[in-house]
């Protein structure tokens, strides 16, 4: 047990001394950061379920925290290459290991209906291509609607819009093997449902990149 406790502060302070260390002369951003320090303490834990000294755990920390570290950037550089392309109508969230777009309804789609609005499949056709320029990611788009009709056709509608997006996505050169789509249907809210501006809040479709293992 006396082992264990001081392997856990071994975690603790070697992933604060490379997260310290990424912020030394702004090398990376926040997210990056983020990566660095959620990778040394997974390559610790590890380094201390597979190790059986403290040698282990500090390998384990500097190795997590260099996959963190790499898998941040990379993520904070694409998310920038995003925000350069696309208008306001998308947005992006960057959690430090995925990136959240966020297609609005109102604008992706004609009304009522799944086919993707003329106006907007150029926006597509730029996530396309940053994903092509990205390709060591894996993609989820996933559907969304607000609480309006029955359970079961907010169900097919998310998932049909789902598709929709993905097919625009893999028409532009992205391969499907790395894309999984899916509709969520009313089941997660972003927003309430008890007002019209949380209605649309929630009829959405989100494009979630992730770096791959």
């Amino acid at each position: 047990m006396k082992h264990i406790h001081k392997s856990i502060s071994l975690i603790c302070m070697s992933a604060f001394i490379l997260s310290a260390c990424a912020d030394d002369g702004q090398v990376y951003k926040d997210k990056t950061n983020k990566g660095v320090g959620i990778g040394a303490i997974a390559g610790a834990a590890a380094g201390l379920v597979l190790g059986d000294d403290r040698k282990d755990v500090v390998i384990g920390t500097i190795a997590g925290g260099i996959i963190g570290g790499v898998i941040g950037h990379s993520l904070d550089e694409q998310e920038q290459a995003l925000r350069g392309d696309l208008s306001k109508d998308a947005t992006i969230q960057n959690t430090g290991s995925s990136l959240i777009v966020t297609l609005p309804e109102d604008v992706t789609f004609d009304t009522n209906s799944t086919h993707i609005s003329r106006n907007f499949k150029p926006e597509l056709a730029k996530i396309a291509a940053n994903l092509r320029k990205y390709p060591d990611t894996t993609v989820d788009v996933i559907g969304h609607t607000d609480n309006t009709g029955s359970e079961s056709f907010n169900q097919a509608l998310s998932a049909d819009r789902a598709h929709a997006v993905t097919s625009i996505l893999t028409q532009k050169g992205v391969n499907s093997h790395r894309i999984a789509s899916y509709g969520r249907g009313e089941t997660s809210p972003k927003a309430t449902n008890d007002s019209e501006y949380g209605k649309a809040q929630n009829r959405r479709v989100e494009i979630i990149i992730r770096p791959e293992a």
